[in-house]
């Protein structure tokens, strides 16, 4: 495994700037943003995709300092009833399969989308609940009419640049637990997988090593966030876990994401580590830093020395007491 960051962390930085500080920082491998809601401040795929030196001049950059791109990341909705939206995200997403072929790069991480209720909706719709039923009826049309359609395209479409396509298991989109990328993966095909997230697990109350050891046996983790999340049970006990308030208002919301290590502690993250050795994972290990307690600066680092000291980097070619 190595040690990654997702990129636009540092976004106040220049691209070669950004490759310094990372790489003296420890970090093995980047994750970039490639279009929507990630941005395109290190990577602009239009830019790449156009001019073939810029291309080259940007690889080398990143080969000189030995690292490695983990995954191009453009989330965004792609079925959003805003047609601009939905444009602009399915856009991005097209350009970074493209880009990703060129520069040898596996995975393009992204969300699933999620439709409205209809036709003529004017936004998203995440039912959560089976009844009344009108919430089943919508569930299955978004799945039938909308997400299984587009997936099965733009799948193919990925799977023909050689490519997989990771979605993150966030809250808010149709794809967002074991069970519903299992379904889409089944529908659409192996080049659907997980960007696995632990931090949208735990507020959902899904146990990430037991999520690991589910989508492992399939071989459906295509990439993995490193993010933690704190549940504050005395607040869940007043606004429950689909909390709605601000990210802001971090001493009444029932959860909160953290810097790794500072939601659950290293000996959950040494299982997690160890579940995704267990069940053959051997990418990159991203970190994604959203603590509203902590500075990027120092978010980041400590990040980086929490999974520093659980991450497991050598292959056991045997076990030698057997």
């Amino acid at each position: 495994m190595k040690l990654g960051v997702f990129t636009v962390l540092f976004n106040n930085k220049s691209f070669e700037e950004m490759l310094d500080y990372v790489k003296d920082a420890g970090v093995e491998a980047i994750e970039l943003g490639t279009g929507k809601y990630p941005g395109i401040k290190h990577c602009n795929p239009d830019e790449l995709l156009e001019n073939p030196q810029k291309l080259k001049e940007f690889k080398q950059a990143i080969e000189k300092r030995g690292l490695v791109i983990s995954g191009l990341s453009c989330h965004g909705n792609p079925l959003s009833p805003d047609k601009q939206l939905a444009k602009v995200s399915h856009e991005s997403y097209v350009k970074s399969v493209q880009l990703a072929e060129k520069l040898d790069v596996k995975v393009v991480n992204c969300f699933s989308g999620t439709p409205g209720d209809h036709e003529g909706a004017k936004y998203p719709n995440w039912p959560v609940a089976p009844w009344p039923d009108e919430y089943s009826q919508i569930l299955n049309w978004q799945w039938n009419e909308k997400l299984i359609p587009y997936w099965k395209e733009w799948g193919k479409f990925a799977e023909s640049h050689n490519v997989t396509v990771a979605l993150e298991l966030h809250g808010g989109f149709l794809v967002h637990s074991p069970a519903t990328i299992l379904r889409l993966r089944e529908a659409v095909g192996d080049v659907m997988g997980a960007n696995l997230d632990p931090s949208h697990l735990w507020w959902q109350g899904i146990d990430p090593v037991a999520a690991i050891k589910i989508l492992g046996k399939q071989n459906a983790i295509h990439h993995f966030h490193a993010k933690d999340t704190y549940i504050d049970q005395e607040n869940v006990n007043m606004y429950g876990l689909l909390d709605m308030q601000g990210y802001h208002r971090m001493q009444s919301r029932a959860w909160n994401f953290r810097t790794v290590g500072y939601g659950h502690d290293l000996k959950t993250w040494s299982d997690i580590i160890s579940a995704l050795r267990l069940v053959g994972y051997d990418h990159v290990i991203s970190i994604e830093h959203e603590d509203g307690l902590m500075s990027i600066e120092e978010g980041f680092e400590k990040a980086v020395n929490n999974l520093k000291s659980v991450l497991i980097k050598e292959p056991l070619e045997k076990m030698w007491w057997v």
